[in-house]
């Protein structure tokens, strides 16, 4: 695997940085934009854009969403002046992924299939993508602010997207956690049964004793049951949508 900071084109043409990590091999390698969550551009994050590529064999990209806002801050400062600002806007989101997506496809090796990935608001925004654009697959792992408007403490302008739901392009996995409350057991039954009324392909697995952020391993929040069963999902699923 080698991974390194590149620039993509954006929403609207705008460059910005993200962070790619790929095989070494000749491929031929599926793809994965990795969205990150409210924190931002972090190393977290980074090691799961990397963990896609060195143990999987994807070619994984990760956009900083907040790059317009603070260009080169540190990933707390960055996440700062995107939420003063109200966040990452849904049309901006979109623009950012589709560019993320189709560097991927144009690097040697890319077998053109590419899926989404994110957690918490980024999770969110892994399900907005896959109802906007033509990706293969997408996985959202506690996604808040679906359901239901984000907590006023949040500062965001983005409201619910489960009206979405009937335009979903491809299969979907959600993880989430029981002890959730955003989104909490009744959002994902109102997710569950939208998916359901539209025909969608779909898998939503929910882990008793867990809360949100159970996969981020620096966190209290931390359940590593949940979290080692969540990436043999995972990695299934993509294994079943983006293998060549």
């Amino acid at each position: 695997m080698k991974a390194e900071t590149v620039r993509i084109s954006g929403h609207g043409g705008d460059e910005i940085e993200a962070y790619l990590a790929q095989p070494l091999g000749s491929g031929p390698y599926g793809g994965v934009v990795v969205i990150h969550h409210m924190p931002g551009y972090d190393e977290s994050t980074k090691e799961i854009t990397r963990r896609l590529a060195a143990r999987e064999g994807y070619i994984a990209l990760m956009p900083n969403l907040y790059w317009r806002e603070a260009p080169g801050a540190a990933p707390v400062d960055a996440a700062a002046a995107a939420r003063a600002q109200g966040g990452v806007p849904d049309e901006r989101l979109v623009g950012d992924v589709k560019g993320a997506a189709d560097h991927i496809k144009s690097l040697p090796g890319a077998n053109g299939k590419v899926g989404t990935i994110g957690y918490c608001s980024g999770g969110r925004q892994s399900f907005l993508a896959a109802c906007s654009l033509p990706v293969d697959a997408a996985v959202a792992c506690y996604p808040g602010m679906v359901v239901t408007p984000p907590p006023a403490q949040y500062n965001l302008k983005v409201g619910p997207i489960i009206d979405l739901a009937k335009d979903l392009h491809c299969p979907l996995l959600g993880l989430f956690g029981e002890e959730d409350q955003n989104p909490s057991p009744e959002d994902v039954a109102v997710m569950e049964k939208e998916l359901a009324q539209h025909g969608k392909t779909y898998e939503l697995h929910s882990y008793p004793g867990a809360g949100h952020a159970f996969f981020c391993v620096d966190r209290p929040a931390y359940r590593p049951e949940a979290a080692v069963d969540g990436w043999r999902r995972v990695d299934a699923f993509f294994g079943r949508y983006l293998a060549s």
